[in-house]
């Protein structure tokens, strides 16, 4: 088929050259253990203190990888995005502190970006994590079936009625709605969550998508349960699949507590599943919507060969492409070109409290082997490409 991820004309046509060299800047940065490590913890500090430093991440770090600081903000990015052929998926990525206050405040947002991407070709998603809008503890309890105390159950109430309030709400307002994957100590509540709520709301099509996380064993199976599942009851399903964010911290607490590693033996384990997973929902086409989250060109050129290869349109709705926002260009706006469905990560909030957020941009660049170098050597190309000219 004719697709290529090469061609950086494409990938950097909305870039100006002042924003390729700050991106080329900003990605060299990341080769430098102590600024990925301690540079986020010194920013937030300089904040608290009330250093003027606020317009230096807004124009470096936060400006690669955010909208901006509201939705309104955030829609200067989304339209550049989808003149290009390429939605936004609006993502709140303010972390609260846990309480009460700070869920509710978060389950207010999640309203407005849902109504916000109603009836709008640019935001063809929306997207939240469930511990946005609900204790961790609770969720962790439930999952590992454990008894939750008077205050936690009545938490967990409301989480399920807030849960079911958004994905009700992205039915009525037709916005696809995706549930992020997190912790496997906690994702069990999620999935239970997520599954309920595709049983009410994708009668017809996939509104709801959970999140599937490769780089865990026995995600291929728990897939296979899940469209039989579906197939019995009559449902359809929607499925981000992605390989994972939480190795480190998954592999770590696995050797604390003395049980065994959730996470693939290897980087070759965790590729084959990904694949087996497209593959596997592919086949099932008729029930399962898919989202292939994924910043590795293999398996975009997978699926992309899985439609073209069954003569299905490119624009089918059931089958989506998605990246992070201010990463992978080469494979979305290539993808975008060739016609395909194409989606884009937009995070947003105020500067201080996406700090978190931006901190997992720079050590997922500077640990994920070879990111950080195929961005450098890729904005490299299309710089030297523009001076030949």
């Amino acid at each position: 088929m004719m697709l290529s991820f090469d061609n950086t004309e494409r990938a950097f046509a909305h870039k100006s050259n002042l924003d390729l060299a700050k991106a080329y800047r900003l990605f060299q940065t990341f080769s430098y253990p102590f600024l990925v490590s301690q540079g986020p913890k010194l920013a937030n500090f300089a904040l608290i203190l009330g250093l003027p430093i606020k317009g230096i991440i807004k124009k470096t770090i936060f400006h690669q990888f955010c909208g901006g600081e509201s939705i309104a903000e955030s829609a200067s990015s989304a339209k550049e995005l989808y003149e290009n052929g390429i939605g936004a998926i609006l993502d709140y990525s303010v972390e609260g502190e846990g309480s009460p206050e700070d869920f509710k405040d978060t389950y207010e947002e999640l309203v407005r970006v849902i109504n916000e991407s109603a009836n709008k070709p640019e935001y063809p998603f929306a997207v939240f994590k469930c511990t946005g809008i609900s204790d961790f503890s609770s969720l962790e309890k439930k999952s590992n079936q454990e008894e939750l105390s008077e205050t936690e159950s009545r938490e967990y109430v409301v989480f399920k009625e807030r849960l079911r309030s958004l994905c009700e709400l992205a039915s009525v307002k037709k916005t696809k709605l995706l549930i992020d994957a997190e912790e496997t100590w906690i994702q069990k509540a999620i999935d239970d969550g997520a599954y309920e709520n595709m049983s009410i709301f994708n009668r017809d099509e996939a509104v709801v998508y959970n999140t599937v996380q490769l780089y865990r064993k026995g995600r291929i199976e728990e897939i296979a349960n899940q469209i039989k599942v579906a197939r019995d009851q009559g449902y359809k399903l929607g499925f981000k699949l992605v390989r994972g964010a939480y190795m480190e911290k998954e592999t770590a607490r696995a050797s604390e507590l003395g049980y065994k590693n959730p996470i693939q033996d290897s980087k070759e384990d965790t590729d084959r599943d990904y694949d087996a997973a497209l593959q596997l929902c592919f086949d099932n086409k008729d029930v399962v919507s898919i989202m292939a989250g994924t910043h590795n060109e293999t398996s975009s050129y997978k699926l992309a060969q899985l439609l073209e290869e069954n003569n299905i349109d490119k624009s089918d709705d059931r089958f989506w492409f998605a990246q992070l926002y201010g990463m992978s260009d080469h494979i979305s706006f290539n993808l975008a070109h060739a016609g395909f469905n194409v989606a884009k990560y937009l995070p947003y909030g105020p500067v201080k409290e996406v700090l978190p957020y931006l901190s997992r941009r720079a050590q997922e660049n500077s640990s994920v082997k070879g990111q950080a170098g195929r961005e450098l050597s890729l904005i490299n190309d299309e710089i030297k490409r523009r001076k030949s000219k």
